[in-house]
């Protein structure tokens, strides 16, 4: 029985719609699944026996779309609708996908792909797909029958969902780079033997560049890369976000250097102590104790100037001589305990001394004769 009209159809504009949005997830085909409304696709008025064959039909069709030679978002939308198809029939029990063996090994490493271009939510609806036994493997894709026609027909293949050949890479393989790496150095040294200066080809020899050979290789590898950013879409968004997930994280990395070695500068210049050298520390005590006995000097020199500012009393006899000297001698003794260093003989109480022991020395008397 014919696949019924309209079902192509239906099937190929949700694909197509599906590859305009240029993206392999699982939820924009489910927004598509429900502004067409395809879950109503088994709503209408069959019998049982109708029922069955029309379900088988479609999951045939959408099988078609899961295989070579389209392109790898063809072949994830059909899987999408392979699941939506399955889940949604209203068979019971529920019809499977016939599934040949010779397809299975290419099954297998289209699910191996997706894996690997971490699409886990395709992997995943094939992982379901499987845990819920929705294939049923034969070993031919269509089934045969007595009488049948030996030659079957070959579904046709839709153009728009076909995987372009890379011309590109069929004209230039590895085999072609490799010869043309050998006859460019072979070129380079007959330069060099036919030029007098056999270190330097000359000029006027130097029909093609010397980076022929190179450039050619870099444009090959250009055009693999945006042949599998076609095929792929989604594989570069995500190479986009690790490497500005890189660039993020090189940023911090750097932020995070610059704040240890200030840190380090800080410390260092707050951990720095003066000390003097083993051979200088002596020296350094010695200015200590210099130092106190010299401020202890300063605050008695003070003291003695204002003795001095003071007028000097006038000497009244041994008995006021001996008075002063005896408040001298009391106030040395209480200034004795307040001072580390010795006591310190003014020049005041000096000339005092002599002086009155000049003044009131008696004279001699002369003897008269």
């Amino acid at each position: 029985m014919e696949t019924s009209s309209g079902l192509q159809t239906d099937c190929e504009l949700l694909l197509s719609r599906f590859q305009e949005m240029d993206s392999v997830r699982f939820e924009d085909f489910t927004e598509l699944w429900r502004k067409m409304k395809f879950g109503t696709i088994f709503c209408g008025k069959m019998r049982n026996l109708e029922k069955n064959t029309f379900t088988k039909e479609a999951l045939a069709l959408a099988w078609r779309y899961f295989l070579p030679p389209y392109t790898f978002q063809i072949r994830v939308g059909a899987l999408y609708l392979l699941y939506g198809l399955y889940n949604t029939q209203l068979c019971q029990p529920k019809q499977k996908i016939r599934v040949a063996l010779k397809d299975w090994d290419e099954v297998l490493k289209f699910q191996q792909d997706l894996i690997n271009a971490q699409h886990f939510d395709a992997a995943y609806i094939f992982r379901k797909l499987r845990l819920d036994r929705a294939f049923h493997f034969t070993a031919m894709p269509k089934l045969l029958s007595y009488r049948m026609k030996k030659k079957i027909q070959r579904a046709e293949v839709t153009e728009e969902f076909k995987d372009t050949s890379d011309r590109v890479m069929k004209l230039i393989t590895s085999d072609v780079l490799e010869e043309m790496l050998n006859v460019h150095e072979h070129y380079q040294n007959m330069k060099r033997i036919i030029s007098t200066d056999k270190s330097k080809p000359d000029k006027t020899l130097s029909l093609i560049k010397d980076d022929f050979f190179d450039n050619i290789k870099n444009i090959v590898l250009e055009h693999q890369q945006w042949h599998r950013d076609r095929q792929n879409p989604s594989l570069k968004s995500n190479l986009k976000d690790e490497e500005e997930q890189r660039e993020g994280d090189t940023r911090e990395s750097q932020r995070c250097e610059r704040a240890e070695s200030l840190a380090k500068i800080k410390s260092k210049a707050f951990s720095v102590v003066v000390q003097a050298s083993k051979s200088r520390r002596h020296r350094q005590v010695k200015l200590d104790s210099s130092d106190s006995d010299s401020a202890s000097g300063h605050g008695q020199t003070k003291a003695a100037r204002k003795k001095r500012a003071k007028p000097a009393p006038k000497p009244a006899g041994r008995k006021a001589s001996a008075r002063s000297r005896g408040n001298v001698r009391k106030i040395q003794k209480e200034e004795k305990p307040l001072s580390l260093s010795m006591p310190v003989i003014t020049e005041e109480e000096e000339g005092n001394d002599n002086f009155n022991d000049t003044e009131f020395t008696e004279p001699k008397r002369k003897r008269k004769c």
